[in-house]
């Protein structure tokens, strides 16, 4: 299944790439589905697919364990394929068709263009002749990388401005009208921790966004390099964090909008000359609107910012982590040790050690911990993280987290006094069911 949002109760087996996420999960008789999640790693379910979503677009790939009878050797199934072929070949004469006319109407009329741009306040129009000047034709010396919805390339405007350009790919599934709707909703978002939209482009089939262009690229290229980490020792990194927390409660809360960032990861942070973050791709395809509010929240948003906390603390990629040589034991199960015999300050990437702050350090693993819990209601919403990792009120106790238990052999202590302790039992930041 295809453009999901992965359901609850997931477990987390640590397999470092999807082929073996998808031979582990063949293995064991109990695994029923399956999604490896690039920057996350390989989620496992062994029952009911609760609190799904299926998008029109983007989100992630499931895949489920299914009876030999609903595979094609099946009488009803091969009849399915029948119906189907014939009615894929029907859609192609039918979409042949409609080109062809398209293709004789345009030969009629060449200068024609299909879209009228339209006036969006803080928005600007780019024609497509100025987005192919300023990226040098969309050269690859000016590719900045590659996103989910299409690649990104840097340009330079006549004025001497630098921005960056997303060159939406065809499957990302929108229409001109939907394009445009997205577009206006982004444009309301502002906020010194998310990436500016300056404009769009939108010429027969291409669609582009044009934003800010950060100079410091994205947070993993300093994280995950042994000469520049050092470039971002531990108070930038604490900065770093509350920044990201500060963009995500605008986000959940302030802003005209109800938006979960579904996609949060370090490549999705971007840094500016001054090295402050700002969340980026949180745009088209991950936001919703509207006034009713789904009951069962999108949950993993939560354990998405846990993970980067921790990502962020240690230096090291919850998909890569073996601690010690043993790959068996990820990150999770390393946080929550070091956490439980020694506070978790011995997270922190030992080459910061000099600068390292060991109240904050150790806040912020207990907090990075909380946001990873199995049980939703035990995760704090964004603004009691905040609040936890800048104060110094008492924090709740966590508890090892489920896809940290099968790694490693630290037991939960049950006889740890929680009297003192002030335990979340809040909401949880509500998104809306509409989404694109």
């Amino acid at each position: 299944m295809t453009n999901v949002k992965t359901p609850d109760m997931h477990q987390f087996a640590s397999f470092l790439d999807a082929k073996m996420c998808y031979q582990g999960c063949l293995r064991n008789c109990s695994c029923t589905e399956f999604a490896y999640i690039s920057g996350i790693g390989c989620l496992v379910w062994n029952g009911k697919l609760l609190d799904t979503v299926h998008f029109l677009s983007s989100g992630e790939t499931l895949s489920l364990r299914l009876a030999r009878s609903e595979l094609a050797e099946s009488s009803l199934a091969r009849i399915i394929v029948g119906t189907a072929s014939s009615l894929s070949i029907f859609v192609i004469l039918v979409v042949a068709a409609y080109m062809l006319w398209r293709y004789r109407n345009g030969k009629n009329d060449a200068s024609k263009n299909d879209f009228e741009p339209q006036d969006i306040l803080g928005v600007n129009f780019f024609p497509m002749h100025t987005v192919r000047t300023t990226t040098n034709n969309f050269s690859s010396l000016n590719k900045l990388g590659q996103g989910g919805f299409g690649p990104v390339y840097k340009g330079n405007l006549l004025d001497g401005k630098e921005i960056a350009v997303k060159r939406l790919s065809s499957s990302s599934g929108q229409g001109t009208e939907e394009f445009m709707n997205e577009i206006t909703l982004i444009s309301k978002l502002q906020h010194r921790n998310l990436v500016r939209l300056l404009g769009y482009c939108r010429e027969r089939e291409e669609k582009l966004l044009i934003s800010e262009f950060m100079v410091n690229k994205s947070l993993d290229i300093f994280l995950f390099d042994s000469t520049l980490k050092l470039e971002i020792d531990w108070p930038k990194r604490f900065d770093i964090i509350q920044g990201i927390a500060r963009g995500l409660l605008y986000l959940h809360r302030d802003s005209r909008l109800r938006v979960i960032h579904l996609d949060l990861k370090v490549c999705n942070i971007l840094l500016d000359e001054k090295m402050n973050p700002k969340i980026s791709d949180f745009g088209l395809a991950r936001m919703f609107q509207g006034t009713q509010f789904q009951d069962n929240t999108l949950r993993v948003a939560g354990t998405f910012f846990g993970v980067l906390m921790l990502e962020i603390i240690s230096g090291k990629k919850i998909s890569r982590f073996a601690f010690g040589g043993d790959e068996s034991k990820g990150l999770l199960a390393y946080a929550w040790e070091s956490w439980y015999e020694s506070g978790g300050t011995n997270l922190l990437d030992r080459d910061l050690d000099y600068s390292c702050n060991a109240i904050e350090v150790a806040r912020c693993v207990q907090v990075g911990l909380l946001c990873v819990q199995q049980d939703a209601a035990a995760r704090p919403n964004i603004l009691e993280v905040l609040s936890m990792i800048t104060s110094t009120t008492d924090l709740p106790i966590p508890k090892q987290p489920i896809f940290a238990v099968q790694t490693q052999n630290v037991e939960t202590s049950n006889d740890v006094s929680s009297s003192k302790y002030l335990f979340s039992v809040n909401d949880l930041t509500h998104s809306v069911i509409q989404g694109r």
